[in-house]
């Protein structure tokens, strides 16, 4: 194209390749939009279009990568020494860049997430909604709001964050999560009846047992965890503070159903110690020992 064009028109090298550059990136640019908008007429699922989309802008990207080492590689031919220095000031340089394309290979490559997942990286936890060559992004949780909701804010996130930090996937794989609520009555209350209550209340909330276990055998023959639980089943737990007895539940939910899991919990264990005058909720108290006085010295 180089050629037809500096011979056809007259036009030096450097111009000839410029021109074939503008008209390569410009039919890539109308193809990408083309194949698109065939997509978006031929593909009803939303997910689908979206997937497609994100092929179609990668395809995009790699063939004008390649259509542009072939139109001015040629150029450079007698720079090579130029190009080596150019090209080690440009690694230096742009070494954040090459580090997040590293880590977008080892997002499509390794998949340590996608998009849907919902993730915790470097302290920052949310749903994958989108995945690009330098960036992802989330759709955040956590910060100021509780049990894992939506703040509404959209984080990006650099690629090159997945080879400094660790990624906590809550839903790849073994996509329940163990959820622990904790119960403090007081030392004067019956706390096996407390103990019951609570038991009940999870019984009302956990995953079917048999669910879970086929889950945890279907990730196990995948070979790709190794994941083994002898229990999954809700259980409770008891142990003593300062201002009573505490009991915690321990039960097996799904990654995003914590909060709606809490409030029926302690939705039940109110109404439930409401109607029992033997079990009472705890809150920090200080007990004092007075000793026998006589009744004129005696004080509250």
């Amino acid at each position: 194209m180089n050629d037809f064009f500096s011979d056809t028109f007259g036009l030096s090298p450097v111009l000839a390749r410029v021109v074939s550059t503008v008209i390569v990136l410009g039919v890539i640019v109308v193809l990408r939009y083309a194949l698109a908008l065939v997509v978006g007429r031929r593909m009803s699922d939303v997910d689908l279009q979206f997937r497609a989309r994100k092929t179609l802008t990668y395809g995009a990207t790699i063939a004008a990568v390649i259509s542009l080492v072939f139109i001015w590689l040629p150029f450079f031919d007698d720079l090579a020494t130029f190009l080596g220095l150019l090209s080690a000031g440009l690694a230096i340089a742009l070494a954040d860049v090459f580090l997040n394309l590293a880590g977008w290979a080892y997002i499509v490559f390794r998949r340590p997430f996608k998009v849907g997942d919902r993730v915790e990286i470097a302290g920052t936890a949310g749903d994958v909604v989108d995945i690009r060559a330098f960036r992802f992004t989330l759709l955040e949780i956590r910060d100021w709001v509780d049990a894992d909701q939506s703040t509404g804010r959209i984080i990006h996130v650099p690629n090159g964050t997945l080879f400094r930090d660790t990624v906590a996937n809550f839903t790849e794989g073994f996509h329940y999560i163990w959820h622990e609520i904790p119960v403090l009555v007081t030392f004067e209350s019956d706390w096996r009846r407390a103990e019951q209550m609570l038991r009940d209340a999870l019984d009302q909330v956990s995953v079917p047992e048999d669910e879970a276990r086929r889950v945890t055998e279907r990730v196990s023959a995948s070979r790709d965890y190794r994941i083994s639980y002898s229990e999954l089943t809700p259980n409770v737990y008891v142990s003593t503070r300062d201002s009573g007895v505490l009991l915690t539940g321990r039960v097996l939910v799904e990654a995003r159903r914590r909060r709606g899991v809490e409030d029926i919990v302690w939705r039940h264990m109110l109404d439930a110690i409401n109607g029992d005058p033997n079990v009472d909720l705890a809150y920090p108290t200080i007990r004092g020992y007075l000793p026998d006085l006589p009744d004129g010295d005696r004080r509250a």
